[in-house]
């Protein structure tokens, strides 16, 4: 039985992505929850039947007073007694049918599925976004807004069914219920009705924005601790405890005011809903007692009365309380949105194809970039690497080797010019089978919180142990990978190598991430300071798998160790987002222009940034 509930929605089913998913909270919650549309009227409707019910027994209870009150035993039983054992039937079985209906499609077809799949589409559209978006935000906050909007989605969802509906269905079930006593029993409600209404609405209009700013400030609190946790190093290396304990104080005081603010609310609700209900039991019981004593009510009614009054006076706390979740959830959705809801602006064009590179030639055209600012990166770069060159490129820093990159795997849209690879414009292919041709290794090699063997297989997932192990070995990685053993006894291949790769020495990372590369075996490799971690030993060993695993393969190597770069077929110079000069090892020192300089003054074979920049 759970289990069909349970399988009624598949929170993963198809859908079609988004690139500009909704900005406004209904029309997102709304394309959330097509897959639910059914099991929410479903829901919807039990709800009402559920609270119908109970109305029926209140008003019930009360016919039983009377028919106390008008028979003796005897005459009760015979004239009564088939109905009450009918109603006693429906009591202990139909009604927890019911009952069962109700909680079944709330608690396990709608709160486990409907954050789960908001959960999995918002994480699918935030792997989705470009590298300069990640970039521009904390890792932390984000995640933390990935984790807090599905389960606040799911709750307030669950609050529509669970408490909104089932409380108008009751009250209007209430009104009607004295009415039929006698209206004017269903004066004292609707007064009281309009009273809590504006309750709700002073609570309901300030909860929203002060739920909302105080998920911003503990989303803020989240991303400060985890970029504090994440660079552990820094902090420690350069003794910066009480700074971070500084920095982290600032966001968990505002946490603390914004939420205490939020509270003061609930505290003036709570306080002003308790006098609201002892209007309402004076209300109703007091009116209904004048009634009885001037012969216009029976005692029945009165008990009835008393019922629905006592009954209110439990349920309104519970429901002012679901309401004010209702919109504290809503406020947390609302600031996870600015996340979620952020359109994806780096997308493949609706007719792209995937790229069929055949000689791996690469054309740059007029290329220019500058991350949106007026100055820095590159401008009308020209450049042709031929099929199977090797290009070495270098600069100093900021000179926009880094930006060039960068956009050839279309982490960046160039501002203006074009990149293309064997003819083939890159923003036309798909963003996918563009880096599936390309292989890179990155001078901050950082790897997945995950094991060895699942880092290097990361480069072709489909690869055999053997063909991983072999790219292992000519990066100069087997002989250390066995010897490793994490805290949970893992060995080799299988040991875990923590946040980033935080478990491995730098020259460690650097021939995993070589080894992953080698895996992958794209026709196109950039190597971005592919050796910078690596001991003179290790370096020296690796550097012919360096060149080996070049051949046949169109290259670009940036580098500050001219050393490693030095047997490129052309070597480009860049210099203030220019390509400054060109061409071979021997050419460009005969020049006597910036590489020779570089050259010259490079101390332990790096390029010497500060005399060169004279």
């Amino acid at each position: 039985m759970f289990r069909f509930f349970e399988n009624l929605v598949d929170p993963y089913v198809k859908y079609e992505d988004n690139d500009r998913p909704p900005t406004r909270l209904w029309p997102f919650m709304r394309d959330y929850a097509r897959p639910f549309t059914g099991v929410f009227w479903v829901a919807g409707v039990m709800s009402v039947v559920v609270a119908v019910v109970e109305i029926w027994l209140i008003a019930y209870m009360g016919r039983v007073v009377d028919i106390l009150s008008e028979s003796g035993p005897a005459e009760m039983w015979a004239q009564h007694g088939t109905e009450l054992i009918l109603v006693a039937i429906f009591i202990l079985i139909l009604r927890p049918l019911l009952q069962a209906l109700d909680v079944l499609l709330l608690n396990n077809t709608i709160m486990p599925n409907f954050g789960t799949l908001i959960r999995w589409r918002a994480h699918r559209h935030v792997l989705r976004q470009s590298v300069g978006w990640f970039e521009n935000d904390f890792a932390g906050r984000i995640a933390n807004r990935i984790m807090q909007t599905p389960p606040a989605a799911g709750e307030a969802v669950f609050q529509v069914f669970d408490a909104m509906t089932f409380s108008i269905a009751y009250f209007v079930g209430a009104a009607v219920l004295l009415s039929q006593g006698d209206p004017r029993l269903a004066i004292p409600l609707v007064i009281w009705v309009g009273l809590y209404g504006i309750l709700v609405w002073w609570t309901t209009t300030r909860v929203g924005p002060a739920s909302k700013e105080a998920s911003d400030a503990r989303s803020a609190v989240t991303g400060r601790v985890v970029d504090s946790y994440t660079n552990i190093h820094s902090v420690k290396m350069f003794a910066h405890h009480d700074r971070e304990m500084d920095y982290a104080h600032e966001a968990i005081e505002r946490s603390r005011q914004t939420f205490q603010a939020e509270m003061r609310i609930y505290t003036i609700m709570d306080v002003v809903l308790t006098f609201l209900n002892g209007l309402l039991i004076i209300g109703c019981v007091g009116w209904a007692i004048w009634l009885w004593t001037i012969g216009s009510a029976s005692v029945g009614v009165v008990a009835a009365a008393t019922a629905v009054a006592l009954r209110l006076n439990a349920m309104t706390g519970w429901i002012m309380w679901a309401l004010t979740s209702f919109f504290r959830n809503l406020g947390v959705i609302s600031e996870g949105m600015e996340t979620i809801a952020q359109p994806i602006t780096l997308v493949d064009k609706p007719d792209a194809k995937a790229l069929v590179l055949s000689d791996g030639e690469i054309e740059l055209t007029e290329l220019g970039h500058h991350y949106g600012r007026g100055a820095g990166g590159i401008e009308k770069i020209d450049l042709t690497i031929r099929s199977g060159e090797k290009v070495g490129l270098i600069g100093r820093s900021g000179a926009g080797k880094s930006t060039l990159v960068k956009l050839l795997l279309r982490f960046y849209d160039a501002d203006k010019g074009q990149i293309s690879i064997d003819g083939q414009d890159i923003t036309e292919v798909t963003q996918q089978s563009l880096r599936k041709n390309i292989g890179m290794v990155q001078q901050d090699s950082s790897l997945l919180h995950r094991s060895i063997r699942d880092n290097i297989l990361y480069g072709r997932p489909e690869a055999s142990e053997e063909e991983m192990v072999a790219a292992a070995e000519r990066a100069q990685a087997h002989e250390f990978i066995l010897e490793l053993e994490d805290s949970e006894g893992r060995r080799g291949y299988d040991a875990q190598v923590g946040e980033r790769g935080v478990k491995l020495s730098g020259g460690q990372r650097q021939r995993i991430a070589l080894a992953r590369v080698i895996l992958k075996n794209a026709p196109i490799l950039v190597l971005d300071e592919a050796t910078s971690a690596l001991d003179s030993e290790v370096e020296a060993a690796i550097q012919d798998t360096l060149y080996g695993i070049m051949e046949g393969k169109t290259v670009i190597a940036i580098a500050h160790r001219l050393s490693t770069i030095s047997r490129m077929d052309r070597i480009l110079v860049m210099d203030g987002g220019h390509i400054a000069e060109e061409g071979s090892h021997s050419e460009l020192l005969a020049q006597g222009g910036l590489y020779a300089r570089f050259w010259e003054r490079q101390s332990g074979g790096f390029i010497g940034t500060v005399e060169a920049a004279e």
